[in-house]
């Protein structure tokens, strides 16, 4: 495959992403309060969909996360404040519903494991070419199989063609 290829099959993998819309919020959610609103917005763009899992419930068109959405705005139309309401989804969701999870014991793994795979792959190189460098070369025919070698080659017809 071509570099031209390639980018153009890269260029067709990632454009429906782009073409998406850049909100899923829809009219019907939307607050009349523009504060409320966009409160509402900082929330739930920091909130995991628990169904598509790379997107925030502001960009995904998941049900599970329009019921988020209007979840978030039921709560602070009731005058929780944006806290209280990441409390409350953390409480009945735990921390992956967050995108950027806290550092704690139970995301520990989360966060570290991008390093240990990064070391681990640092260490599986370094041991390569140090087991590269250390390997001898070939030692050279003797006369012997010199002679042997020649001789099955000439036998079989071998004239290096």
């Amino acid at each position: 495959m071509g570099l031209r290829a390639f980018f153009l099959l890269v260029l067709l993998v990632l454009a429906p992403g782009a073409l998406a819309p850049a909100f899923a919020v829809q009219p019907d959610e939307i607050l009349a309060d523009s504060q409320l609103e966009q409160r509402a917005r900082n929330i739930s763009a920091g909130l995991r969909c628990l169904v598509c899992q790379n997107q925030s419930i502001d960009d995904s068109d998941a049900t599970l996360a329009k019921d988020l959405r209007v979840l978030v705005r039921e709560h602070l139309q009731a005058g929780d404040s944006d806290e209280q309401i990441r409390k409350y989804l953390v409480a009945r969701y735990g921390n992956f519903i967050l995108l950027k999870p806290p550092f704690a014991w139970d995301t520990a793994l989360l966060w570290l494991s991008p390093f240990v795979l990064l070391a681990l792959g640092g260490a599986a190189i370094l041991s390569h070419s140090r087991r590269k460098r250390s390997e001898k070369p070939a030692a050279p025919l003797s006369a012997d199989e010199s002679e042997k070698l020649k001789s099955l080659l000439g036998a079989s017809g071998g004239d290096g063609h």
